[in-house]
Order: structure tokens, then sequence, then C-alpha cells
């Protein structure tokens, strides 16, 4: 039997290929296909098939992709993966973006509940993609003891 990869696991509960990254006269660029303008996102970015990032997004794809092509001095997370993107393609690595749109379906209380948002945190602890910088803490709830 053989062990489900990082990526199967994304792929299993709804992540799609929504582009991929590419170095246009020494610049990053970003493919994108109609997941682009789809808003509250979670999205993965995926090297030569290992898992790498999570993140989310309630933002559209594109434009959040706009934000690792060009980091401003005060957002680390988008310089840091900018430069791991930048070194995986200068390494002759295929660098994928894949995304799980919100379909709108979840709710909770008449609320709806932002599918990117409740599953981002869960993913990054067990999945620990390098790049998030290790697995996410957990909440106090979860660490707390119950009296």
């Amino acid at each position: 039997m053989q062990l489900q990869t990082e990526l199967d696991r994304i792929q299993s509960i709804g992540f799609r290929s929504a582009g991929s990254c590419i170095s246009l006269d020494g610049k990053l660029a970003f493919e994108l296909n109609e997941l682009a303008d789809s808003r509250n996102v979670l999205y993965a970015f995926v090297v030569d098939g290992r898992l790498m990032y999570i993140g989310k997004t309630v933002q559209t794809l594109r434009k959040r992709m706009a934000g690792y092509r060009s980091p401003g001095p005060t957002q680390p997370t988008n310089i840091r993966n900018n430069g791991n993107i930048r070194d995986s393609l200068a390494q002759g690595e295929r660098v994928e973006i894949y995304a799980l749109p919100d379909n709108g379906l979840l709710h909770y209380g008449g609320f709806h509940v932002n599918l990117a948002a409740g599953l981002e945190d869960s993913l990054i602890r067990e999945l620990r993609p390098p790049w998030n910088g290790g697995q996410k803490e957990l909440s106090n709830q979860e660490t707390q003891p119950v009296s």
C-alpha cells in the first residue's frame, strides 16, 4: 500500500490546480486559470509535487499572488515566499499553485463560515508545510485543561 502524499491529501478535500509560478525576465509571474478571481481561497504552493506552503486570502487569488510578485518592505510572508519561489525556479523546479475556493455552502447557526479560515490552521498543523515555518500553535482552547 502506497502512503498518501500531502498533495494527495489536499486534493482529496477539493484543492485543484490554479496555475503556476514562472520567472519572466528575472521577476516572478503567475499563470492562473479560472480560479484567479475566486475569493475566500485556501491556496498552496507545491514544488515538484511537494507541498511547501498553505495560505488563505479573502481577496481574489490573483490579487494575493500579486503580493508575492512585488512584496512591500513590511510584508515578511510575501518577502520570504517570493524568495522561496524564486530559489525553487532557479533550481529548475516546477512551482504550482493549488486552490480550494469557498463554495459558500458552509453555515453555522445561520452564519456563513469561511472555509479557508476554518481549515488553514488545522492543515498547517497536520501537514507541516516547510515554508509555513513549522506547525501552527494550538489555540488556548486546545491546550488548556478542562476543569
